[in-house]
């Protein structure tokens, strides 16, 4: 199992690479001003997106995998469902990016301040899930 850990927290990192840059090319797209940069970061934010996605699949899968491994220990873990509340989060997150990736490829857009701070909310997931999973405090 100490295999399959490995490769969720690579994975793990590749998604969350994805997920912290995808939102910065919201925000250029946002302040474009020409249409072939516009073109060419709707291509930049498809491509991402589903480089990003297979990261999460096998993420989420590898995870999966690990709790069923050892689910009598994870089922009574209080640290443990605040995580997959958070990871549950994140996968919203993403979603919600596939949506704008979506929307950005129509040239419909909001303002490059709203994906500013739309870019910091993976980090409010981020810091918490690891520390639950390192320090586990309850």
């Amino acid at each position: 199992m100490i295999w399959v850990k490995a490769f969720h927290v690579i994975f793990i990192i590749c998604w969350f690479a994805g997920i912290f840059y995808l939102p910065r090319l919201f925000v250029y797209h946002a302040m474009a001003k020409d249409q072939p940069t516009r073109d060419h970061l709707k291509l930049m934010e498809r491509k991402l997106y589903l480089f990003m996605s297979q990261f999460a699949v096998l993420s989420v899968a590898l995870g999966i995998w690990l709790a069923v491994d050892n689910w009598a220990y994870y089922q009574q873990a209080l640290w443990f469902h605040v995580k997959i509340f958070l990871v549950l989060v994140v996968i919203i997150y993403h979603f919600i990016c596939g949506r704008f990736v979506a929307q950005l490829a129509e040239d419909n857009m909001r303002s490059h301040v709203y994906y500013r701070w739309f870019n910091e909310i993976p980090v409010l997931a981020l810091f918490p899930i690891v520390i639950l999973v390192v320090v586990k405090p309850f």
